[in-house]
């Protein structure tokens, strides 16, 4: 199993950045695909970004694209989320979450370890 941790949320107006960071213990996550989620007040959990271990590809969801940023750093068993010209629909509590093998799933049915999470609040 997998323990993650999230760190780097807060608040913020729109129009700013923040990096997100996930850090990993228990057992590597070098083998794993990892993703983020948010989950905004009242509304379900929503697939954010997704990274392959294999190559470091990406997927993103269609509203962040262009200005959100997956990375990991295997060595450091850490993942990112950067965050860029935030808007106030981007607030919301946001999970790094851990997948066995190469596939960048959409679908948090098929991530099997996840953090708390952590609140990012993006005010107009």
């Amino acid at each position: 199993q997998v323990q993650l941790v999230e760190s780097g949320g807060g608040l913020v107006q729109a129009g700013d950045s923040l990096r997100l960071s996930c850090a990993a213990s228990g057992r590597t996550v070098s083998s794993y695909t990892m993703g983020w989620f948010r989950q905004a007040p009242g509304k379900e959990r929503e697939f954010v970004a997704a990274i392959n271990w294999i190559d470091g590809s990406t997927s993103y969801v269609d509203s962040v694209k262009g200005r959100f940023t997956i990375s990991r750093d295997n060595g450091k068993n850490m993942a990112y989320l950067d965050m860029n010209s935030l808007k106030p629909e981007d607030t919301g509590v946001y999970y790094c979450a851990a997948a066995p093998g190469s596939v960048k799933w959409t679908t948090s049915r098929f991530y099997k370890d996840w953090g708390q999470g952590t609140r990012v609040t993006v005010s107009s």
